[in-house]
């Protein structure tokens, strides 16, 4: 069961995904550290861009999102609407709106949708395997973490197909009940046959490992797949340092609202 869709190669996916995921994560720690909403807005534009290079068509950028731009709608409208401050702009029974409120909530959304953009960013433009190839090389990950992870990343194919089947069985045999018991129903017959299939293939991925001497941790491994540091991941961090550089300086020289510190 094919759960990935055709798109374009770029130069996002030839950076290292160890190099990758450190930025991602350092970016995150900054983030977490901005609280002027002008410097927001402007990382979160940085943010964004990368994901026109990410080789997929608009259409589909929209559909990945979607699920972003509800969860930047949702954490902005809830801390506007029922936050604190001082000066009200609007009050109708528990809906209390106020600047300090509205410019949180905003900050809140755009810090949001800032860090769904690096993590979609990092989604699409890296493979599990290139992944955790890259966490062995670099930064030295056990070879037995990261065989596992790949082999239980590769059962969820396996898993979806297993799930689908089962369903189309049931079906077949017209079994529907309903009400809380039906559900309840439902849930074991999904679930134990499911539970079943996983426990035999963990086994059998257990034994097989087991047979390769990953528990052993003695020798060197080699790798079929070399990953290094090459040009693109200049690129990438050059890019990251430099829209963040003038994100803080635009955000403090030139502010385009008043909200410098929201806290």
């Amino acid at each position: 069961m094919n759960l990935t869709f055709p798109h374009r190669q770029t130069w996002l996916h030839r950076v290292n995904p160890a190099h990758k995921l450190m930025v991602s994560a350092l970016l995150f720690v900054l983030v977490l550290f901005t609280h002027n909403l002008n410097v927001m807005i402007l990382l979160t534009a940085a943010a964004l861009l990368p994901l026109l290079f990410t080789g997929h068509p608009p259409l589909r950028l929209l559909l990945y999102a979607s699920p972003f731009l509800l969860l930047f709608v949702s954490s902005a409208s809830g801390m506007m609407m029922f936050g604190t401050g001082d000066t009200v702009w609007f009050r109708y029974g528990l809906i209390r709106i106020s600047e300090e409120s509205f410019y949180r909530g905003l900050h809140l959304g755009f810090r949001s949708l800032q860090v769904a953009a690096v993590g979609l960013t990092f989604a699409l433009t890296t493979r599990p395997v290139a992944l955790f190839y890259s966490l062995m090389q670099q930064l030295r990950l056990p070879a037995r973490y990261a065989y596992s992870f790949l082999a239980a990343f590769n059962m969820l194919p396996l898993l979806a197909g297993e799930f689908l089947i089962l369903r189309q069985s049931l079906q077949i045999r017209g079994r529907r009940p309903r009400g809380l018991k039906g559900y309840y129903e439902r849930l074991r017959m999904y679930a134990i046959p499911l539970l079943a299939q996983c426990i035999r293939r963990a086994h059998r991925t257990a034994a097989a490992m087991e047979a390769k001497r990953f528990g052993s941790g003695s020798g060197v491994r080699t790798y079929y797949y070399r990953y290094s540091f090459t040009g693109a991941d200049v690129w990438y961090a050059g890019y990251i340092v430099l829209s963040s550089v003038l994100a803080w300086q635009l955000g403090q020289i030139g502010p385009f609202t008043s909200a410098i510190d929201v806290r």
